[in-house]
């Protein structure tokens, strides 16, 4: 099904809009250039009803990839947190995954966008695991890219912005033509970045690793990891990785609100650990589920119910 051809409604603009008139102009600027952000949330069924995982601060994320764009929201954070129950309640979800999007609109062409004309959507639909189920439970296959992730003063890597994921796709579409499920990005100096959409764990002799910011996106499903592997007594280093460190690793994971937290079984043909999803994997897993879906109470904080 086309993600335009669906029953229901979207948040645009402060109103509810039927799904299928949900449309902008093609000479939209963000559409030309890429300059707008956007996030990815999900919500999942719980048993008080549908739950936002850490909502406020994926509405924190949008703001400020907006600021460092330069880029003035037309609403309040709240009004955003509120579109979301919205598209929730008046769709009948039970969990689903979000795209709130902020973006120029067609008040002129050019590269300066046209700043007083900024529009911003809410949309939300059911979406099961974004790398599989058997990725969930048995990890994937991952190539390393010949693409680079982008240089901190070539754009702008703290900011969740449209333009960012062409090099994303780039590098997703080469390892997936090559028969893998993903892709990992390395930084302009040969270290381990970050996935296609993802922040990527390593775990050698007990202790987690994973590459400090520089080049990649603050995760809020890294922060959930770095909070749950503490509770479970687990040290989280950051630091830079190289990618033979990762080939000789007891257990590697990707993280990101699409992927949940997903094994990697296997990176450029070589087996990590025993080519499976790995013990302490498991259990930030298991960990991480019963967060989302509010079956532990000390993390009952990150849930907004709908």
């Amino acid at each position: 099904m086309s993600m335009a051809d669906r029953d229901g409604f979207i948040w645009y603009d402060g109103k509810l809009v039927d799904w299928r008139d949900a449309t902008t102009h093609v000479l939209t600027h963000t559409l030309h250039y890429g300059l707008g952000v956007f996030e990815g949330v999900r919500a999942y069924e719980t048993s008080q009803g549908p739950a936002i995982f850490r909502l406020d601060d994926h509405t924190e994320r949008l703001f400020n990839s907006a600021k460092i764009l330069g880029m003035s929201l037309p609403f309040s954070k709240e009004e955003i947190n509120e579109a979301h129950k919205a598209v929730v309640r008046e769709n009948k979800l039970k969990s689903c995954y979000f795209r709130p999007m902020a973006f120029y609109g067609s008040g002129k062409l050019g590269i300066a966008p046209p700043s007083n004309d900024v529009h911003v959507i809410v949309a939300a639909w059911p979406w099961g695991a974004y790398l599989g189920d058997d990725g969930i439970n048995k990890g994937i296959r991952v190539k390393t890219s010949s693409f680079t992730r982008h240089h901190v003063n070539v754009t702008m890597c703290k900011a969740k912005a449209n333009g960012n994921y062409m090099n994303s796709i780039l590098a997703n579409s080469e390892a997936t033509r090559d028969g893998y499920e993903e892709a990992l990005l390395l930084d302009v100096d040969g270290y381990v970045a970050e996935g296609s959409g993802e922040n990527i764990f390593v775990i050698r002799k007990g202790k987690i690793y994973t590459p400090d910011l520089t080049s990649c996106l603050a995760g809020i499903t890294r922060d959930t990891i770095f909070q749950l592997a503490k509770e479970h007594g687990y040290e989280v280093i950051e630091k830079r990785i190289t990618r033979d460190e990762v080939y000789i690793a007891d257990e590697a994971f990707f993280t990101g609100t699409a992927a949940e937290v997903t094994p990697i079984r296997e990176l450029d043909g070589r087996a990590i650990g025993d080519g499976k999803r790995g013990p302490i994997t498991t259990v930030l897993q298991a960990a991480y589920f019963a967060a989302v879906k509010g079956e532990s109470a000390q993390h009952a904080h990150w849930l907004t119910l709908v």
